[in-house]
């Protein structure tokens, strides 16, 4: 049975519910059984760290890939949706770190690996529990049982596998490569590791001299904001195509060379300077000069400390010369691998260890932190005289993305595989691949793969899954291990886990006699093992190798845009290089969650909601539709504002609530009015004939189209506005326009066509909103659900609206015509009631006429077939059709927009405005056409003028009507003041204070009631317009309207006092019709009378069958009970005897009412009595103005004045606390009355026994919180 709607709801809690529904029918792992023999649709879920909480980020990505793979199975497909945990690498070790206090290797080694990775090992899935309490409050439905972690060692056996595959290949490498170097993690980073977290920061800028040897009075000068670098410096680099020029610093007479074009960045004007020679930078190739420092002078025999040339260097920064620090710098490297300043082999010029500190090569900076030792070698510098000038300089640096702290770059040895030769193959593999938005797959991904270097894919770090390469001493001899398996026979130790403490200790015999081999002390970066994960979740090629090689490559995967250079990076890589092939079809890249503020969001600065509060405030449902109807989806930021989820409520969940509140309620109604039981069966649905039903199908079946196409084409962005625009199509249109049909005031037939009608548009709503909004379509369904026909019901199992599929499209409903026609009239209805808010003329107050003009006369016939709405959503008489607007008399002028035109045209501006406002009507409506005009020379746009209509004054036209278009259609409205309108304004104004009072006391249509009126001053204005429009205010609010007062005995629901048109109106809503209640003739309540028999004894008393009346009846063993109770007679076993026969458990003792009953306790029956009359005095109990409590219902009682007869007789005090018993008002006070109007209290003074037989009318008096 359908549930009735409550009027109020708190989504949250209401969201709550739904997730407990789930739980207990376990409605995620009962979709995956329903469909396990259905198409596979294969989705991967990029794995997240649970060393951090989840954030905006998360739950965006999270809810993408929720709605994606939701639509996916109801599309019919089977969707595995396994949850993945990244498990290693530095965000668990700095965490680490920082509790431990560990700043090095050193450290480490102390504790041992075994211990360090253990420590890791008990915080990896420190917040599992939050995530998965998050990511399941959030509506998301994946497998948490089901998961996959970095750290089993089935997954790093995998890992191993796709790694030995590389090997195998020739794709693996060991070299030098400077690299972005975490110092505070003593690790490199890989190059899109290092993009991600740049920052603008003040560094040092320090211009540099370098005397030539050849003539020491003249310097090279360099710049660099590096200083640490320069102890360093190897070569200086010049561009061989820029001129150079030689000049003489006229303050000080030193001579520099530099780039001309870079003089401006030591002199700020010509005459600080003298130009002495000009020459391309070709000629200095191979000038010597004297080094910065001697520390390692030895490398001079190699061709260092001397002029090489490259055409990375730039005009725009600098002076032209570059400083040359080949360990320190990626293209100092390369330019002096090129002129042989250094070798592969040769021991690197790098005199820094892995926390950033200088060693004992550079004597004079020991230990000293390279960041802090800048101002000291600026210091030597400037008291050795090579300090030519020393400044700040503000530019964008990369920080380390876990630790936040800055990057240096820094020659490492690592393990590489080779990207660089397959560049191509990348790009021509992306191309495969279907992105949203598409720019990112050209622009920024592309970007970044056409410029792809070689992955340096090593860690010197212990808790990530080692590298598997078993080397000798002198790395000649180097083995691949690729399975656990191999691990064994090589070594023959069987290992279970592989991590380093598991098997760093294990060696394998050389072949080669070079002893035995020990494997790499390194650990893959964890980016190797997340974008292995497609082979990795599934243990291939271990184990599932049908299954995966089934449903590779993916169907669909979802990240943010920094994943560009992140996991969509590592997976395609990988997957080419073992495949040749991409490893997904389609992918969805969301933009990031800003602050309100446009920074990012930051726990320390707390610039952002915590995400479980908005929850808590909002529900999930409207964070997931705030987040997917926003420019991040699009791969664009969205900056996160609180009252953007809140608006979701208010302008979607509230309009669509109130919809389906409406529904339910009216087919309610139907059900206690009609009789009829609305069931739907969309194969037996009759088409209606009502225009607005058909558009609304119409409306719908075209959005169901338009859907699937969309969510075929992966473009959310694009669905969620239509729902969102849906949603005010049905709920201010469809409901508003048909309320009356719906309520049945039409007839009933018509009734049911619009109840079908907007049911089969909610329940269609409702499918194809499931992925989008879980929760608050799930609450709908499960009520919904009981006005279906089974029989209309395909599925096996319908509990769930997520075990439906989507609805299929109708196009035999689909009639644009009509959806057309809708759109002219919303058009006229939209522009009306600007013109109503423009004069300040309320909807309520009807106006003789509107006038439409358009083009096209098939508009106008559109426009013609809808009049009845358009008259009734204006409160318009009359609706007149024409094509003529001159017969109106109307002109089109135009004013300029001050803000934007003042703003562009400046000095012109006035001028302009005189032309402007002499443009005539014609131009005018050219320019409405065609979108821009030339004024005085000056091309203006749409937005740089607003058009108004005006009236020519001779027309006729001018008073009457008040005029407004958009580019189709013209509206008029004739504002002509008339009394009688006027009149039926306020009375309509009247009407909406009833309505608004019936919803304050939480009514339904289908509660009776009756309204009390009463307006001060009497017979006034106000007054005479309520009497004169009773009927015409009865026939909307469908309850009898009468002046007060209002009887005493009335049950008041609510009461208002208000003012309107001058005068104060006081309106009481009292319960039931108006008609006075009928009189209580005989006991109120069922009894029957008592006769005990015990020795030669008789006693006589009551039991009332039922108190008040309809609550707490008896049967047969109750009865028996009472009995003893009225007699005193507990330990007896007592018989009832009727006529002779004795009452038995079956017998009906309603069907006694009023008759005698004998008593026995010796289970013997004398003669039967004859009394049939009340045998004790009573009364009888009417409460006239609350309702009873604790669970009872009825309003009318009968109390005993005695009871055995004689005995136990009631004094006043006692008739008012039985009474409040009664009625289940123990708490409250109460006024007993003898008449029906409360004018005569029952007092101390009247005596009880005069009261038998009468009805005593009961008034419960207010409590504090009341009055």
């Amino acid at each position: 049975m359908v549930e009735p709607v409550p009027e109020s709801i708190h989504f949250p809690s209401e969201e709550e519910r739904v997730l407990q529904f789930w739980k207990v029918k376990d409605c995620f792992q009962e979709c995956l059984k329903q469909s396990k023999n259905r198409p596979k649709y294969t989705f991967y879920d990029g794995p997240p760290f649970a060393t951090g909480l989840p954030h905006y980020g998360h739950i965006l990505a999270g809810t993408i890939k929720d709605i994606v793979t939701r639509f996916a199975h109801q599309s019919g497909f089977h969707v595995d949706r396994r949850f993945g945990w990244d498990c290693h690498g530095l965000p668990v070790e700095y965490e680490i770190d920082k509790t431990l206090g560990i700043k090095g290797p050193e450290d480490v080694a102390k504790m041992g690996i075994a211990e360090y990775n253990k420590q890791c090992r008990n915080i990896v899935m420190r917040y599992s529990n939050e995530w998965e309490v998050s990511v399941t409050r959030m509506g998301r439905w994946i497998d948490f049982n089901n998961d996959y972690k970095t750290l089993y060692p089935w997954f790093m056996e995998t890992v191993w596998w796709v790694f030995k595959q590389l090997y195998d290949k020739g794709l693996v490498y060991r070299g030098v490569k400077v690299m972005p170097f975490s110092t505070a993690c003593n690790t490199p980073l890989s190059n899109f590791e290092s993009h991600q977290n740049y920052k603008d920061v003040q560094d040092p800028s320090v211009i540099v001299n370098f005397p030539l040897l050849e003539e020491e009075t003249v310097s090279l000068i360099a710049w660099t904001t590096t200083p640490w670098t320069l102890p360093s410096n190897l070569a200086l680099c010049v561009n061989p195509e820029f001129q150079y020029v030689k000049v003489k610093d006229n303050a000080t007479g030193k001579m520099y060379i530099m780039m001309e074009a870079r003089l401006g960045a030591l002199f700020k004007s010509e005459a600080e300077y003298t130009l002495l020679d000009k020459f391309p930078g070709k000629t200095l190739k191979g000038k010597k000069y004297k080094p910065l420092f001697e520390y390692f002078s030895r490398c001079k025999e190699n061709g260092a400390f001397q002029v090489v040339l490259d055409n990375y260097v730039r005009e725009e920064e600098g002076t032209g010369v570059v400083h040359q620090a080949p360990y320190f710098g990626a293209d100092d490297y390369r330019v002096c691998m090129d002129y042989d300043i250094i070798q592969r082999d040769s021991s690197p010029i790098c005199p820094v260890d892995s926390s950033g500190c200088f060693t004992a090569e550079v004597t004079d900076f020991v230990g000293q932190y390279v960041k802090d030792a800048d101002k000291n070698i600026i210091k030597l510098l400037k008291e050795r005289g090579r300090l030519v000038n020393a400044s700040s300089f503000k530019h964008s640096y990369p920080f380390c993305w876990r630790s936040d702290t800055p990057l240096i770059y820094k020659a490492v040895p690592s393990w590489f595989v080779r990207v660089e030769h397959m560049v191509e193959k990348l790009l021509d593999n992306n191309d495969k691949c279907y992105w949203v938005p598409e720019f990112v797959r050209e622009k920024r991904f592309g970007n970044w793969l056409r410029d792809a270097r070689d992955w340096a894919i090593s860690r010197n770090r212990y808790w990530g899954t080692p590298i598997p390469l078993w080397v000798s001493d002198d790395f000649e001899e180097v083995v691949c291990v690729g399975s656990m398996a191999e691990l064994e026979e090589l070594t023959g130790v069987k290992v279970t886990d592989l991590h380093r403490e598991s098997i760093d200790g294990l060696t394998i015999p050389s072949r080669c006699g070079k002893g035995q081999l020990k494997r790499v002390s390194e650990v893959f970066d964890c980016w190797f093992e997340s974008g292995s994960m497609p082979y990795a979740q599934a243990h291939y090629p271990f184990e599932n190798r049908r299954e995966f090689e089934d449903t590779f490559p993916a169907d669909f995967i979802a990240e943010g845009i920094d994943q560009t250079r992140g996991w969509f990076y590592t997976l395609l890589v990988l997957s080419t290089a073992l495949f040749g092939r991409p490893p997904f079809k389609n992918v969805i890249v969301n933009g990031l969650v800003l602050a309100s503020d446009g920074q990012k969001m930051s726990k320390r600065k707390k610039n952002y909601p915590d995400p479980s509060v908005i929850v808590q405030s909002y529900g999930a449902d409207a964070l997931r539709l705030y987040l997917i109807n926003s420019p991040v989806v699009r791969a664009e930021n969205l900056r996160f504002k609180e009252e953007g989820v809140r608006d979701v409520l208010k302008d979607v969940f509230l309009p669509w609530y109130n919809a389906y509140r409406f529904l339910v309620q009216n087919v309610q109604r139907l059900q206690k009015e009609d009789g009829i039981q609305f069931l739907y069966n969309e194969s037996t649905a009759k088409i209606s004939e009502n225009i607005m039903d058909k558009w609304i199908q119409s409306f719908t079946q075209s959005l169901i189209q338009f859907f699937k196409a969309e969510m075929d084409g992966y473009r959310l962005y694009t669905v969620v506005p239509r729902l969102v625009k849906f949603v005010d199509m049905l709920t201010n249109w469809y409901v508003r326009t048909n309320r009356r049909r719906l309520k049945g005031e039409s007839g009933t037939e018509d009734c049911l066509w619009a109840l079908e009608t907007l049911f089969s548009v909610l329940f269609s709503m409702c499918r194809l909103m499931a992925p989008f909004t879980p929760f608050i379509t799930e609450m709908m369904y499960q009520n919904l659900r009981h006005l279906i026909d089974p029989s209309s019901v395909e599925e096996k199992d319908s509990s769930s609206i997520h075990y439906l599929m989507l609805p299929q499209v109708r196009e035999s409903l689909i009639d644009k015509r009509i959806e057309s026609a809708v759109s002219q009239m919303q058009s006229v209805i939209e522009l009306g009631r600007v013109i109503r808010d423009r004069k300040t003329m309320p909807v309520k107050y009807p106006l003789k006429e509107v006038v439409v003009i358009h083009q096209d006369p098939e508009a106008l016939q559109d426009i013609q077939s809808l009049q009845k709405y358009i008259l009734e959503e204006l409160n318009v008489r009359q609706l007149t059709l024409s094509t003529d607007k001159d017969k109106y008399g109307i002109r089109l002028r135009a004013e300029p927009d001050h803000m934007v035109l003042g703003k562009r045209l400046k000095g012109a501006f006035k001028s302009i405005t005189a032309s402007i406002k002499e443009l005539k009507s014609e131009q005018l409506e050219a320019f409405q056409k065609t979108g821009s005009i030339v004024v005085d020379g000056h091309e203006l746009h749409e937005e740089d003028l607003r058009l108004m209509y005006t009236f020519d004054q001779t027309s006729g036209s001018a008073t009457q009507y008040e005029a407004h278009s958009d580019a189709q259609v013209l509206v008029l409205l004739d504002v002509t003041p008339d009394q009688s309108m006027v009149d039926e304004g306020v009375a309509r104004e009247v009407i909406n204070r009833i309505q608004k009072l019936r919803k304050k006391g939480h009514l339904v249509p289908s509660d009776e009631i009756t309204v009390y009126y009463s307006c001060q001053p009497a017979g006034e204005y106000l007054d005479t317009i309520i009497q004169a429009h009773t009927d015409f205010i009865l026939a909307t609010t469908k309850a009898p309207l009468k002046p007060y007062p209002v009887p005493k005995t009335a049950s008041v629901i609510v009461q208002e006092n208000t003012q309107l048109k001058g005068s104060d109106l006081d309106l009481t809503i009292v319960k039931g019709a108006a008609a006075a209640r009928a009189a209580i003739n005989g006991p109120a309540c069922s009894y029957i009378n008592l006769r005990l028999q015990f020795g030669n004894k008789e006693q006589e008393g009551v039991v009332l069958l039922e108190n008040p009346k309809g609550d707490n009846k008896l049967n047969v063993e109750k009865l028996k009970v009472v009995c003893q109770s009225v007699f005193g007679q507990h330990n007896s076993s007592l018989a009832l005897f009727s006529g002779g026969n004795e009452l038995t458990g079956k017998s009906d003792v309603f069907a006694l009412s009023g008759k005698t009953l004998l008593l026995s306790t010796n289970g013997v029956s004398s003669a039967d009595p004859t009394s049939n009359t009340l045998a004790c005095p009573y009364v009888n109990l009417q409460l006239v103005n609350a309702q009873p409590a604790e669970c009872q219902s009825g309003d009318v009682a009968t109390l005993l004045l005695a009871n055995p007869v004689g005995q136990n007789v009631l004094t006043h005090g006692s008739l008012l606390t039985e009474t409040r018993k009664v009625f289940g008002l123990r708490s409250r006070r109460l006024k007993l009355y003898l008449d029906q109007d409360l004018t005569q209290e029952l007092t101390d003074q009247c005596p009880l026994k005069t009261l038998n037989t009468k009805t005593l009318f009961v008034r419960v008096l207010p409590t504090t919180a009341e009055a």
